[in-house]
């Protein structure tokens, strides 16, 4: 399966060089839709780097980390996250020149 799954990652890290280390990670596989929490647009393979990443980063007796599936990127994830107040803008989704 090579398609692309929306997920929405949260994190709580205990210490804040550690937070800024996995902030920072995840704006490469992300769109930060609050400090931390990510909604990432991501293919298997890109859901496997993500976990290596943070597995390599976290302290695992300290820090948490939650991985929410909401499915194929092409399905309807849009009307799954609900917003209240000052809602987030939606990253562009131009063209991708590779």
């Amino acid at each position: 399966m090579s398609g692309r799954n929306y997920y929405v990652v949260s994190y709580d890290i205990m210490d804040p060089r550690r937070l800024q280390k996995v902030h920072k990670t995840m704006k490469g596989f992300g769109e930060p839709l609050h400090y931390s929490v990510f909604r990432c647009d991501l293919t298997l393979k890109g859901r496997a780097e993500l976990l290596v990443a943070l597995h390599q980063l976290i302290q695992h007796d300290q820090d948490r980390v939650m991985i929410i599936d909401l499915g194929p990127a092409d399905g309807r994830v849009a009307e799954r996250i609900e917003f209240l107040g000052v809602r987030t803008r939606e990253p562009d989704r131009g063209a991708i020149i590779v």
